[in-house]
């Protein structure tokens, strides 16, 4: 049950009032002085404030009411207070409301009015208390985070990210393969470091190898190392990825294009943890920590028979799903300051526009758009226009709130990037928030033209 406190010199309001507030379920507390009402407030469980102004029969200024309000916005800024005397200037009642006053009734009131007013209040202020509590325990659940876990410098404030962030430090310390998915741009490798620096191999070796960079036939030998003249151009015998990961933790970004011969080898080190040199006859053996990423649907990739079935469930022991930037929204102001460099900060029209956006290129965009608007723009305030940033769209922000973004994109999206960015392929790129490798594949897959 809700608590009112009213605070009044005459023992005959706070008699109506209790009366009142009673037959529709609602606790009153009287004191008759503003000192006793800021007692009681101390003491707690107070819902709303009925104050009087006036509280010695030989005055009408308000100056005692005014300054009892004062006390409680200071002490208790959350608290709705309604002022109720019969001492009423328009232009006093004006500035009392503009310095946070919820209400200001007249005596003799009217019940329907302040009834009304009282309900009100009370769903927002229990509202409040809710959202109070969730913000708290927000608060509690990350600073536990940053004490027991190492987060490597990870800039979050959406419930999204938290819950991505907890999963990844609670599966740290065993030993199974993790799969990290999401769409590009998203922060997947810093996922991987949170999860090694985490693990019980935090000491050993962070070896990170981006699968899609390099040519079919070379990655091979990035992963298993190469002897001399196992290729051409292979001069001197080279150690590989899992060699230079032993007792560490190996990173395999873009896993979803690694080769059909790739894939077997991978799957049998996985189960063995023994592998040969390209070109070598000489089993080596190496224990190692696997972290993988993609932002391919692994499942559609097994169906049309590009991915191994058996590889597929040896790496994803453990699936951490990394949402797009649209759909964790709470991150983008974050870590939209975080890119900006000493001294410049943003205006209130520059975080519109940064909410707005949809932001197909996740967080590798935001860092790229406040890098540039930083070197661009003039003066120590990011504006709107320094972001450079196209209108919103129907595809900007959902009805929810946030911005739809897509996993991947399409040949729409591909060409419409390369027509703005007169074919150049790296801005393209970056733009679609994708490697230029990544960009190759995609122009190869789809027939589009380089030139």
């Amino acid at each position: 049950m809700p608590t009112i406190l009213v605070i009044d010199d005459n023992p005959a309001v706070a008699t109506a009032l209790d009366v009142l507030f009673s037959l529709h379920d609602i606790d009153t507390r009287a004191v008759t002085s503003p000192e006793d009402g800021l007692a009681a407030l101390a003491e707690g469980d107070i819902d709303l404030v009925v104050q009087d102004m006036n509280f010695r029969a030989d005055t009408t200024s308000g100056a005692e009411g005014m300054a009892l309000f004062g006390q409680i916005r200071e002490r208790h800024p959350d608290l709705p207070v309604i002022l109720l005397t019969a001492w009423t200037h328009l232009e006093s009642a004006v500035d009392l409301v503009k310095a946070g006053a919820a209400d200001y009734l007249a005596k003799p009131w009217d019940d329907r009015k302040l009834l009304a007013t009282v309900n009100n209040l009370l769903e927002l202020s229990e509202a409040r208390r809710e959202l109070r509590r969730l913000r708290q325990g927000e608060r509690r659940r990350r600073e536990a985070l940053a004490r027991d876990y190492d987060l490597c410098g990870l800039v979050y404030a959406d419930p999204a990210s938290e819950r991505v962030l907890s999963l990844a430090c609670q599966v740290a310390r065993s030993d199974l393969p993790v799969l990290i998915t999401g769409p590009n741009g998203t922060g997947k490798e810093k996922f991987a470091e949170i999860v090694h620096a985490n693990s019980a191999v935090h000491d050993g070796p962070f070896i990170a190898l981006n699968c899609g960079a390099l040519p079919g036939e070379l990655i091979e030998a990035e992963l298993f190392g190469a002897e001399a003249g196992a290729y051409t151009g292979a001069t001197r015998a080279r150690e590989g990825k899992f060699e230079a990961a032993d007792r560490g933790t190996l990173f395999l970004d873009e896993v979803g294009t690694l080769s059909p011969a790739g894939q077997v080898k991978l799957l049998r080190v996985l189960e063995t943890g023994r592998f040969e040199r390209l070109g070598g006859n000489r089993e080596r053996s190496v224990k190692v920590r696997i972290i993988s990423a993609t932002n391919a649907d692994l499942p559609t990739l097994i169906a049309d028979g590009r991915f191994r079935e058996d590889l597929y469930y040896r790496l994803n022991a453990i699936e951490l799903k990394l949402p797009a930037l649209a759909d964790r929204p709470d991150d983008i102001l974050p870590l939209a300051r975080h890119f900006l460099p000493p001294g410049k900060q943003l205006d209130a029209g520059a975080e519109r526009a940064l909410l707005a956006h949809a932001w197909p290129g996740n967080v590798r965009e935001l860092r790229n758009t406040l890098q540039r608007a930083a070197l661009l723009g003039r003066g120590e305030r990011i504006v709107a226009t320094d972001l450079g940033l196209p209108p919103p769209t129907a595809r900007g922000p959902s009805a929810g709130g946030a911005a739809i973004a897509p996993e991947e994109p399409d040949r729409d999206q591909i060409e419409a990037a390369l027509e703005r960015n007169a074919g150049v392929l790296a801005q393209a790129a970056n733009e679609l928030g994708l490697s230029r490798q990544a960009l190759y594949r995609r122009l190869d897959r789809l027939g589009i033209k380089r030139d």
